[in-house]
């Protein structure tokens, strides 16, 4: 390498190949406007065919955890139509574009597209696109790859568009293979209902991978009732597993599913009667994902032998088996034999599933719970869960957790009637390094005041959620010698516990956090002083 006058190393002095990763590390709309013209040689390596290939023409800031935008600024966004695009337009082969460039974007012809991105939407400006603009219409008839991102404010459900909007997708893209509709990001997890729909308006001959948010158990059950021949590859995501009456059947058997990821973050009490039936018609899968929450009354955990006899040997092909699976039994008999962690992990053994990480929790009846139920006098909870952890999502963490790593984590939600103390909040910092989001649900005041010297890191979490939490753990975290939070975001919490931690917003040490923050969601209309 050639050094310059001034001893430090040039850029310009690295190899093509270096400088092609440095470049594929960088976001490409970046690139395009910042090196295309520095000279000739960076002009061809930003212009190769390997990299515009695959063209994403969206950048993200986080306003705050739930407000992103995807918009490139108007003046780049100018420089990438009219410099960039007409030169390799006919090179494209994957694109992404917000709702707000594309009519610009899309005035170009993509004849080799395969794959495209719509992230952002309003879900009736994308209907009306699909409905009027033309030269949408037509890549929709050329692509055999889409994914679709709904702008939805209320988070947890999108309208009845957005169920419009599905069905036009599949009438309108005939070589479609791949749709995934919702689940580009996990911070979303808004779900359509479809399962009221007309048999014959929901179909495809084509499509062999599906990723999809729905609200119901009968969606999932209509989407496998026959309406897509070649559908190998079902993620469906399922907002609540409960029995509703409804036309479809249960019974008929799936031997072209090959994968099958089931998700549920809410508790369902019909595992037994809805998912067990199901599983069972897989008799040819290959793949099998499961994230569950189950309530039981008076019954046994979920465990390895029972994995095995329901569920796993009505599928002689099946490779890989990845799942976490929460069970709460509601005990009304003392003298119900309860099994313990030990317990649990024999049921594994000699099963071929791998590593699987465990605990079982006691708990006394909360007053007012998800739990409550007439005569019951206790819960007993247990979490199952293949290991290396493969979710982003690990729900109702207790007192009782045996500890691990999870650097697949994102989203962590902790839940018990006994306090969470000092000691266990430095636990979960180093065994979830990159938690986004932290939900703590406990009411029960701290009973170890006198917190350690040590200062717990969280240097990734953007979002906060104290609703459900005592006082105490408002003051575990957001007071500055307790908790390091340099990214966090969004704060939920109730009116009185922040007024409470923070002195009637007079004291300093929580300030810091306080000042930074882009979202704050309390319980009752606030106006700052």
């Amino acid at each position: 390498m050639n050094i310059s006058n001034n001893n430090h190393p040039n850029i310009f002095d690295l190899p093509n190949e270096i400088l092609f990763i440095i470049i594929n590390k960088l976001n490409i709309v970046d690139v395009f406007y910042s090196l295309v013209d520095v000279n000739e040689r960076f002009g061809q390596l930003v212009l190769d065919p390997l990299y515009i290939e695959n063209l994403d023409i969206t950048f993200m800031t986080m306003n705050s955890f739930y407000d992103r935008t995807f918009s490139v600024h108007e003046q780049v966004l100018s420089s990438i139509c009219e410099n960039i695009l007409p030169k390799i337009h006919d090179q494209v082969k994957k694109l992404s574009i917000d709702q707000h460039s594309v009519e610009r974007i899309l005035t170009f012809n993509y004849s080799q597209l395969y794959s495209l991105t719509l992230v952002n939407f309003k879900d009736e400006i994308l209907f009306q696109y699909l409905i009027d603009y033309s030269i949408l219409r037509d890549l929709m008839q050329q692509i055999t790859h889409l994914n679709i991102d709904i702008q939805n404010d209320k988070i947890s459900e999108l309208s009845e568009m957005s169920s419009n909007i599905f069905v036009l997708i599949l009438s309108l893209c005939k070589r479609l293979i791949n749709l995934n509709f919702c689940q580009l990001f996990s911070y979303q997890i808004s779900s359509i209902s479809i399962y009221k729909l007309p048999k014959t308006s929901c179909t495809s001959s084509t499509l062999t991978e599906l990723k999809i948010n729905v609200a119901i158990f009968n969606d999932c059950l209509y989407l496998l009732d026959g309406n897509f021949d070649c559908l190998s590859k079902l993620t469906i995501n399922v907002k609540q597993i409960r029995y509703e009456p409804s036309k479809i059947y249960n019974w008929r058997k799936l031997p072209q599913l090959k994968c099958f990821s089931l998700t549920s973050i809410n508790y369902t009490h019909d595992y037994d009667e809805q998912i067990v039936p199901l599983l069972r018609r897989m008799t040819n899968l290959e793949e099998l994902i499961l994230f569950l929450s189950v309530i039981r009354v008076e019954s046994t955990f979920i465990g390895g032998i029972e994995l095995n006899h329901q569920v796993l040997t009505n599928m002689p092909h099946l490779n890989k088996f990845v799942f976490s699976i929460n069970t709460g039994v509601l005990i009304k008999n003392n003298k119900i034999d309860v099994p313990s962690n030990e317990d649990i992990q024999h049921s594994f053994i000699g099963r071929e599933y791998g590593q699987v990480g465990s605990y079982v929790h006691f708990e006394p009846r909360r007053p007012i719970d998800e739990f409550s139920f007439n005569k019951v006098k206790a819960v007993v909870k247990s979490h199952i869960y293949s290991l290396p952890y493969q979710f982003e999502r690990f729900l109702h963490l207790n007192n009782s957790f045996q500890g691990g790593m999870f650097i697949k984590v994102r989203c962590l939600t902790m839940t018990d009637t006994y306090p969470f103390e000092h000691q266990l909040f430095k636990i979960i910092s180093d065994d979830f390094p990159f938690l986004k989001e932290l939900n703590i649900n406990n009411v029960k005041p701290q009973k170890e005041k006198q917190h350690s010297s040590t200062l717990i890191h969280f240097p990734h979490l953007n979002l906060l959620n104290l609703f459900e939490a005592h006082v105490d753990y408002a003051e575990q975290f957001l007071v500055d010698t307790n908790t390091h939070l340099p990214c966090l975001l969004d704060l939920c919490i109730e009116y009185e516990s922040l007024a409470m931690v923070t002195n009637n917003f007079t004291n300093d040490t929580t300030r810091l956090y306080c000042a930074k923050l882009k979202g704050l969601h309390i319980d009752k209309p606030f106006v700052r002083s």
